[in-house]
């Protein structure tokens, strides 16, 4: 019945703060994430947690409204855990807050269950914005993936190819990602929890999608791209 849904919300407008969990390994952007929602008056914080072994058992009993994610993990991707959670807490949305270029990661993410995507660069404003834009059960993409996300809906354009990282898996993209922050092959599979000649397949199929003559030119590749992952542009 449209009036008791109405007053159901007109409740949690005026009372209930929304729930809000956030998960990053890097405890200077917790306290920065923290300190934000602390002056907000209808978000609160639930819990906080470093890796998502801990934060998938504690979400699982605060059942936040909202977690707040990076992607990038020791042990672990943020994709996955995105998965996770919609198998753990279904009912929790999910915002992905992460330094990686959201154009090669937004679709990614709303692909594995996330609500949202915005990147670590981006204003404080804008995260709230996000935020609020999640929790009413939106999908926040910014401006520039929501542009490429049309333009793939309807075909790209055969002037504007879109970048062979592209067609990487979201595994062999992570594998990149390692490779360029300096772990070898062994450091790789133990970090992910498979056996070396997994690893390999993996860097074989990325030299083949990137054009790629040898390992060599496979290690430059991958930290050029995770440099420019991190480089806030301008």
């Amino acid at each position: 019945m449209p009036h008791a849904t109405n007053h159901s919300q007109s409740r949690r407008t005026a009372g209930k703060k929304a729930r809000v969990f956030i998960i990053d390994d890097q405890p200077i952007i917790r306290e920065r994430v923290l300190e934000l929602l602390a002056r907000e008056p209808d978000l609160e914080i639930c819990g906080e947690a470093e890796d998502p072994r801990s934060a998938l058992d504690r979400i699982a009993v605060e059942k936040p409204d909202l977690v707040i994610t990076g992607l990038s993990f020791r042990h672990s991707h943020g994709l996955g855990l995105v998965k996770d959670l919609g198998k753990r807490s279904p009912r929790s949305r999910i915002l992905v807050f992460s330094l990686y270029d959201e154009v090669l990661y937004g679709e990614r993410a709303i692909r594995a269950g996330a609500r949202g995507f915005i990147e670590k660069r981006a204003p404080t404003k804008e995260l709230l914005l996000a935020i609020r834009q999640v929790l009413r059960g939106e999908i926040y993409l910014s401006p520039r993936v929501a542009a490429t996300t049309v333009r793939r809906f309807f075909g790209r354009n055969a002037l504007t190819p879109g970048s062979p990282l592209e067609e990487l898996s979201n595994r062999e993209l992570e594998v990149l990602q390692l490779i360029g922050s300096g772990r070898s092959t062994r450091q790789i599979a133990a970090t992910l929890g498979v056996d070396v000649k997994t690893i390999e397949t993996y860097r074989g199929r990325i030299k083949v999608k990137l054009k790629l003559p040898d390992s060599q030119a496979l290690v430059a590749r991958a930290t050029r791209y995770l440099e420019n992952s991190l480089t806030p542009r301008v």
